[in-house]
């Protein structure tokens, strides 16, 4: 297949990428390289598959229409699978703009790529976030998403319904995948998994909110894109509108604590803890329902963080040096 990958500089986006090239599939990637994170980080990700000779490289932004279009024009990719956005759950205080700009009008941007140009399926990434004020859990996509706790919550939302829509209007068949707390090597700096992993090697110390009194429900990069391309390669869509939402999480909900004393051990010496409040917008637990994931494409992450979260510290240590 040909597939429109957009975020191939971004963590996820990278994994997906070399995966796709493994199994034979074309891939046109997409990216603006911007600069919310180091750059050289994101470079050094699409160093892995830049040259391979089924990797086609775009840098744009997906707020820019005329990028867009010319990509779906020129490439007339078959599949696409949405993963670009302005990340961060607190930066959306700061920059509100950057976040609609990317995340609401470039998503709308696929959206018209993909209805101009007869694309097959639209995979987009949602987030465990958008269950905001929910507490029942396990989360599940039967229970409400009507009240998000940020921006960038509000923004990934907007573009369940956007997609939606367009499956209703047009019969796009769309897939949207809400992840749960990501992390693996090449991951987010911005993230738990990286800045303790980096502050505990270095003898920095951690920041640990709401008093370490939280449980995230952690997923391996790896389950993550088993989920993707297991949602990518399935007819999309059923009886009604072509459009389906589904998480995609490990369904093991892990203490903060815990997770901090995996990093501990992988690198061999004692965080320095430093206690604060929760923070606004925060969630103080998240736990996937996967079950609705695994009777359609047979989602069932494997990944459990005491295999997971060693090698991530161990590539912190690679990439970044002892000071990490």
């Amino acid at each position: 297949m040909k597939v429109l990958v957009t975020g191939t500089a971004g963590f996820i986006g990278s994994h997906v990428a070399q995966v796709l090239l493994a199994r034979g599939d074309t891939v046109i990637g997409f990216d603006s390289l911007n600069d919310y994170y180091d750059v050289t980080l994101k470079q050094a990700r699409l160093a892995r598959f830049i040259d391979h000779p089924n990797y086609i490289h775009v840098q744009a932004d997906l707020a820019d229409r005329a990028a867009v279009e010319e990509v779906f024009a020129h490439h007339k990719p078959e599949r696409v699978i949405n993963l670009a956005a302005q990340a961060g759950v607190r930066y959306a205080a700061e920059n509100p703009h950057v976040y609609v700009a990317s995340n609401v009008t470039g998503f709308l941007h696929i959206l018209e790529g993909c209805r101009h140009h007869g694309v097959q399926h639209l995979v987009y990434a949602s987030t465990s976030s958008v269950y905001g004020a929910n507490t029942n859990m396990p989360f599940s996509e039967h229970n409400s998403a009507e009240h998000p706790l940020t921006l960038y919550a509000a923004t990934k939302k907007a573009n369940e319904q956007m997609a939606h829509s367009y499956a209703h209007l047009y019969g796009i068949p769309c897939t949207g995948l809400r992840f749960f707390t990501v992390y693996g090597p090449w991951g987010r700096p911005d993230m738990a998994p990286l800045l303790f992993s980096r502050a505990v090697l270095a003898g920095r110390p951690i920041e640990v909110f709401n008093h370490g009194r939280m449980r995230r429900d952690f997923t391996h990069v790896s389950d993550i894109v088993d989920g993707i391309l297991g949602a990518l390669d399935r007819q999309a869509g059923g009886a009604g509108v072509p459009h389906e939402v589904f998480n995609l999480g490990n369904h093991t909900p892990v203490e903060l604590e815990r997770f901090i004393a995996v990093i501990e051990q992988a690198a061999g010496r004692p965080a320095i803890k430093e206690y604060r409040p929760m923070q606004p917008g925060d969630m103080v637990e998240t736990m996937a329902d996967t079950s609705r994931a695994h009777a359609a494409f047979g989602f069932g992450p494997r990944t459990p963080i005491e295999a997971g979260l060693p090698p991530v510290v161990h590539w912190c240590r690679d990439y970044f040096g002892d000071a990490a």
